[in-house]
């Protein structure tokens, strides 16, 4: 005997075609709900991160215009090839400075002279430490959203206005960080001591 065909057989198949099908579009809707909220959520926190950069510009506000390079800065003395990452307030490795310039990383190349440490950075504002506002140089690990290994960072320490601001470096040579620390410290203690002898002589 030929077995007779069940006529629910071919309704059964169709009912779980269709069953796959609206599985299917749930889960391509599910997956485009996901995307699109994780594109939302990203934009936000973009938008909040860069309130926040303004509005701590805004507060930055009365720090003075950077220094420019003298336009005789003498012979170099040193020269280093590296990155900028950023200035804080001096002894607050996480308070970022903006104003100026400050804030934004960037190529950098330092020349160190009698009179002071020329920055150039490519694609945004140079500024010049004159001889008389450095206050020191250390190597160090971190700076404002920036951690490197143990002395991969050079932060110099200099005087601008009111404050006094830490500014971080790395060398593509990271073995040239200690010439350049030991140079800025020495010209900074022939620098105090002067104007120590100075205010003495008074």
């Amino acid at each position: 005997m030929t077995p007779l065909t069940s006529p629910l057989i071919p309704l059964a198949l169709a009912g779980l075609a269709d069953e796959k099908k609206s599985q299917a579009v749930t889960d391509w809707a599910a997956r485009l709900g996901w995307v699109v909220g994780l594109l939302l959520f990203v934009a936000l926190l973009y938008w909040l991160m860069r309130e926040g950069w303004k509005w701590r510009g805004t507060l930055q506000g009365d720090l003075p215009e950077l220094p420019a390079a003298p336009e005789h800065p003498g012979e170099p003395l040193l020269t280093m090839s590296g990155r900028y990452h950023g200035s804080t307030t001096a002894g607050q490795w996480l308070d970022r400075i903006v104003a100026r310039g400050l804030g934004t990383r960037s190529r950098a190349e330092l020349t160190l002279t009698d009179q002071g440490v020329h920055v150039v950075r490519p694609g945004a504002q140079d500024f010049f430490i004159p001889a008389d506002a450095l206050r020191g140089a250390r190597l160090d690990k971190g700076i404002a959203g920036k951690v490197l290994t143990e002395g991969g960072l050079l932060v110099i320490t200099w005087a601008h206005g009111d404050r006094e601001i830490d500014s971080g470096f790395r060398s593509d040579r990271a073995a040239e960080h200690t010439a350049w620390a030991e140079a800025l410290t020495a010209r900074t203690t022939r620098t105090t001591s002067h104007h120590h002898d100075t205010e003495g002589a008074r």
